[in-house]
């Protein structure tokens, strides 16, 4: 591995001895690495070794440096100490921090994932008024095939020259993504637009004026005198009595100029990709929708483990949050086959799914869940190698949220701002919402002392809730351990300044440390959720102090929503043992005796998704959320357990005296069971039977009279 440092003109404070102990690598600090010496780049692109460059502004033009230079074949890699360290107010202390930043660059790229391809051949419907929709053609025809579905003249009207398809009818459908946008509408109208000839006839002969230059009757405006039909003459583009057809049909792309109040239309927050809404301002998007064409892969960002889910057993559901929390509308319950479907088409790769999973049957796949911890381990143990203490990390997207921190950096640099702290590590992320609990916890136990999420506009309002419950969950978690101060946060920003005052305000100067263990966790985050979690907890645990008290708690209790820990109350007054509660529990938490009537229960594995609260017939049990700090924690308990009943006449045990009871109480006052007919039901299965055919006053229908022959 080669690393390459540039102070960026003398701008950037670089402690290169020190960095270069850290990284255990000799190191040259550099002035101008873009510019004069750029011929070091080239050189180190000539290796074989992966070559790390400490700046992204210059990423492009190191890229074609690369490309232009003979025989470099190295892979190249970039990180940013310039905006995210070195240009700060305590720029001079963040030499742990550029460490870290550098050795995190160095890991090895995640590993392949299978992905799913979009193939669009450039068909592009625009939805809106014509005239809207004729000036977004025009700019888009030479890369794109246009049709136009008219919502209405528009101001202007269209224009006399045919220039692209145009179709009209109110909106049916609209579904698919990019390269299977499906459309229907119905051609309702007495116009034909493929046989108007836009002489504009009709619009001077209708009295009303009914008939707009989108060539449409205002049926409720025309009084049916028919001289439109009249002027048409000979164009014959104008009939009343056709009646409405369906139309259908696939587009690759879609631009709506209709506004999200249009129906039908998406209304999800992630919107699909292919689909476009267009203001008539931003350009942007126009140079987006003309580059989908041609062939696109995109990483299967999840993994489903049906076995796992605990959506629903038994016909009940249970657990829904990953289909409450999806943005993009990609995941819905599937009840014929108890379990949920994600679309892999429809999916952005948020990861908000898979924070909200409380059994990880859903993972996120790329990068997956030990490659990312891998990341904030290094990061941790690199800073506190180099001589870095109290570790903030700052988690954000490699979008927006990537923009304003170096726009922060460039603050500072000019003494407008202060710039991210020297203790604040940020770690770029596809999405915020990808890492939960499980990976915060264990963040901690690294070594951080505090683990900030980075919100911007990208985020659905769905994720901030479901990230502040599992905020709540984790910080209730260590306060209850005897951690003391605020562990997590979310902090929103539009704007670099606000994100610098509140990054001044959590991790400042003057801001209160909270307390962490004082030995770093060794365990490797797992790609199994609860795992992880469960190795996280292990390690709080060891060193918590509230549990070096005399006085140490059993338990704390969590908040109820979002908390994937907790215990069950079962009232075994109603409880009659019917084991329903088992079958369903998808985490093997609860669990029966074949020995003897008796429901166990293994904390550790509730992930109080509620299917045993909705599939209890005598709603016996309610959900109790909880970390039970005892050792009882991780080995079966009893929650209730009857004596068996034996049959009233061979004396062999068939049910719980509890259900027995309880089924005869209800059907003593029932005519059909009577006398013999209830004192069998005392009895086992076998005996039952014999005592039927055994009694001597018992109807059969092999003992009834032959009927006379007519």
């Amino acid at each position: 591995m080669t690393t390459l440092i540039c102070n960026c003109n003398q701008t950037l404070p670089l402690q290169t001895r020190s960095l270069g102990q850290a990284l255990g690598e000799d190191l040259k600090e550099h002035s101008t690495l873009c510019r004069r010496e750029a011929g070091a780049f080239q050189r180190a692109a000539q290796g074989q070794d992966t070559v790390v460059v400490a700046c992204t502004q210059e990423q492009r033009l190191f890229a074609e440096l690369a490309e232009q230079t003979e025989g470099a074949v190295a892979p190249i890699r970039f990180v940013n100490i310039r905006e995210t360290a070195g240009w700060s107010a305590d720029g001079a202390q963040a030499t742990p921090k550029m460490a870290a930043l550098l050795a995190a660059a160095r890991l090895p790229e995640p590993e392949p994932v299978p992905t799913v391809t979009y193939k669009s051949e450039g068909r592009l419907l625009i939805l809106g008024p014509l005239d809207a929709a004729e000036r977004a053609a025009d700019l888009l025809a030479d890369a794109l095939q246009i049709t136009l579905w008219a919502e209405g003249p528009g101001e202007a009207g269209g224009s006399q020259s045919r220039r692209y398809p145009v179709v009209a009818g109110p909106i049916q459908s609209l579904s698919g993504w990019l390269g299977a946008f499906d459309v229907a509408w119905s051609t309702s109208n007495p116009i034909d637009l493929d046989l108007c000839t836009r002489c504009n006839a009709c619009v001077a002969a209708c009295p009303e004026q009914a008939i707009g230059l989108d060539y449409q009757i205002d049926l409720a405006r025309c009084s049916g005198h028919r001289d439109c039909v009249k002027a048409c003459g000979a164009a014959g583009a104008i009939d009343f009595s056709r009646s409405p057809t369906e139309v259908k049909e696939r587009f690759d792309l879609v631009l709506d100029l209709r506004g999200p109040q249009a129906s039908p239309t998406f209304l999800q927050h992630a919107l699909p990709q292919g689909y476009f809404r267009w203001d008539g301002r931003d350009l942007q998007t126009l140079l987006k929708l003309r580059e989908l064409v041609g062939e696109f892969e995109k990483p299967r960002f999840f993994q489903y483990k049906q076995k796992l889910c605990a959506h629903s057993r038994n016909d009940k559901t249970g657990c829904n949050a990953c289909v409450d929390i999806c943005s993009a509308e990609a995941i819905r319950s599937d009840k014929a086959r108890q379990q949920i479907v994600v679309n892999p088409n429809l999916c952005v790769g948020c990861g908000a799914c898979t924070t909200a999973c409380p059994t990880g049957a859903l993972t996120y796949a790329y990068p997956r869940a030990g490659e990312q911890g891998t990341k904030i381990r290094t990061l941790l143990q690199t800073y506190q190698a180099a001589g870095g203490r109290d570790a903030a990390l700052l988690l954000h997207s490699q979008g927006h949220g990537q923009k304003l921190l170096e726009e922060l950096g460039r603050g500072a640099q000019l003494k407008v701002m202060q710039g991210v702290p020297a203790r604040v590590m940020p770690m770029g992320l596809w999405h915020t919402a990808s890492l939960g609990i499980e990976v915060w916890l264990s963040a901690v136990a690294y070594g951080a002392r505090q683990v900030l999420v980075l919100l911007t506009d990208e985020e659905a309002p769905q994720y901030k809730t479901a990230l502040s419950e599992q905020m709540a969950v984790a910080q209730s978690i260590l306060n209850g351990l005897g951690y003391s101060g605020v562990h997590f946060g979310l902090i929103e920003a539009g704007h670099p300044q606000a994100l610098d005052a509140e990054l001044q305000r959590l991790t400042g100067r003057g801001a209160a440390l909270p307390q962490g263990p004082g030995v770093a966790a060794r365990h490797a985050v797992q790609n199994e959720k609860r795992s992880t979690l469960e190795l996280a907890l292990d390690h709080l645990m060891a060193h918590a102090p509230a549990l070096q008290a005399s006085a140490a708690p059993e338990a704390i209790a969590l908040p109820a929503a979002g908390s994937p820990l907790g215990s069950l109350q079962v009232n075994t007054d109603r409880c009659t043992l019917c084991m329903s509660c088992v079958s369903a529990c998808p985490a093997s938490a609860l669990q029966d005796n074949p020995l003897q009537p008796e429901l166990k229960f293994i904390e550790k594995n509730c992930v109080q998704c509620g299917l045993c609260v909705q599939t209890c017939p005598e709603q016996a049990i309610v959900l109790q959320p909880r970390l039970l700090l005892t050792p009882e924690r991780n080995q079966p308990r009893r929650l209730h357990h009857s004596p068996p009943y034996a049959c009233v006449r061979c004396g062999k045990p068939f049910g719980t005296l509890k259900a027995i009871e309880a089924m005869l109480g209800r059907l003593s006052g029932h005519s059909m069971f009577q006398g013999a007919a209830l004192e069998r039901l005392k009895m086992c299965g076998d005996c039952r039977v014999v005592d039927i055919f055994t009694a001597e006053n018992e109807v059969r229908i092999a003992n009834t009279p032959d009927q006379p022959k007519p």
